[in-house]
């Protein structure tokens, strides 16, 4: 039978327990539910000491009875855990993660926590263009002063990036508003083994520009911009007679022209992220993020808008949002969300939560959005008041 992620919570904790290979404490698998093990018979790799039949029913009653859950518990647990990664970014995440968390917590379908990261060093000061004997005393003082406060925080955000660790597999779904410097190596590989058993991932806007070097995460959101990336990173993602293809030309990964409001047109319309929003959708002014390249593996385009040469874009159908399966898991990734003033689109609003719910689950369970809230020739807004504090 395929695999599916049965999640339970036991002191707080949550407990994976996949229903096709159950194991025990020890580690070693105890009952499998092919046919071959509910006939009472072992199956290869598996351990069973007898043959008497195990009801994966009875299982799993005797399991939840163990770890102290009850069904009314499991009734009351309705919403997603989610925990939003923050904390360095080149867009403005202390306006943009309170944002995130309206959104979620205000459709009834998720809880949010959020784990902000060290912050960035401060950026260098620049040279003046007046290259005059006063500017130039200026800028070196502070350019001084700059490289003091750099070495300070560096020598302080070490420690702080060796405790920073968060706790991926207690959620249901991992958000990224993250681009900064690379994760130490024990939280990539904790992201890494998340999504790839199953885990759901999330990417938000800016959220591509990071980790260029990381392979692994490349994998997971498909395509990426900036960062250095090039042909050397993977193909372009092109429309062509209706086909999405990878298309290996030179050149840079990522780029944008200027903001403004684009038509966004569903391309798969079956997923269960685009069951139920309308075909064609105008978007609030964002940035429409172009020439993305990367390893484009497992990657379902699900809507894209086209890059207006008049624009400064790339004149070509731009993928937007995207579905990617990666190991057991599942990641849902937008190119949207600038600003808080793209946040307030009812287009990216609702593509959201479908698509972190679906991360989660692999199902959307929101309701059918008419034209009327996601019209094509106005932009549908909807404005979040941001929460108070991004817990």
């Amino acid at each position: 039978m395929p695999t599916m992620l049965s999640r339970f919570r036991s002191g707080g904790k949550k407990i994976r327990v996949r229903p096709d290979n159950v194991m025990a404490e020890s580690g070693t698998p105890v009952a499998s539910f092919s046919s071959e093990a509910q006939k009472g018979w072992p199956v290869s790799g598996h351990r069973v000491k007898s043959r008497t039949m195990i009801n994966p029913l009875s299982f799993f009653l005797a399991l939840a009875t163990c770890v102290g859950i009850s069904a009314s518990t499991l009734a009351a647990e309705e919403k997603l855990s989610v925990l939003i990664v923050d904390g360095q970014n080149n867009h403005a995440w202390q306006e943009t993660t309170p944002v995130l968390t309206t959104i979620f917590e205000e459709s009834g379908r998720f809880e949010v926590s959020v784990s902000t990261s060290p912050p960035s060093a401060p950026r260098a000061p620049r040279q003046p263009k007046e290259k005059d004997p006063a500017a130039m005393e200026a800028w070196k003082k502070s350019y001084q002063k700059w490289e003091a406060d750099k070495a300070t925080m560096e020598k302080e955000n070490a420690a702080k990036w060796e405790s920073w660790r968060p706790d991926f597999a207690a959620y249901d779904v991992v958000v990224s508003n993250y681009n900064g410097e690379l994760w130490p190596e024990p939280v990539r590989k904790a992201l890494e083994d998340y999504v790839g058993e199953g885990g759901g991932f999330v990417a938000v806007h800016a959220a591509n520009n990071s980790h260029p070097d990381w392979k692994a995460y490349n994998e997971m959101i498909a395509v990426g911009g900036w960062g250095g990336r090039s042909e050397l990173s993977g193909p372009y993602l092109r429309l062509r007679d209706g086909q999405w293809t990878k298309d290996m030309t030179p050149g840079r990964g990522g780029s944008h022209g200027e903001k403004h409001e684009f038509t966004i047109e569903t391309q798969t319309p079956d997923h269960p992220i685009m069951k139920g929003l309308p075909t064609q959708w105008l978007h609030a002014r964002d940035e429409l993020y172009d020439r993305l390249r990367g390893p484009a593996k497992n990657v379902t385009v699900l809507a894209s808008a086209y890059s207006e040469e008049s624009t400064r874009g790339s004149g070509e159908d731009e993928p937007i949002l995207m579905a990617i399966d990666y190991g057991d898991g599942r990641v849902f990734h937008t190119t949207l969300g600038h600003d808080t003033t793209a946040m307030s689109s009812v287009g990216f609003q609702e593509s959201l939560k479908r698509g972190t719910e679906w991360a989660a689950t692999g199902k959307v369970t929101f309701p059918e959005i008419s034209a009327e809230k996601m019209p094509s020739d106005s932009v549908g807004i909807s404005e979040v008041a941001a929460a108070a504090t991004a817990r």
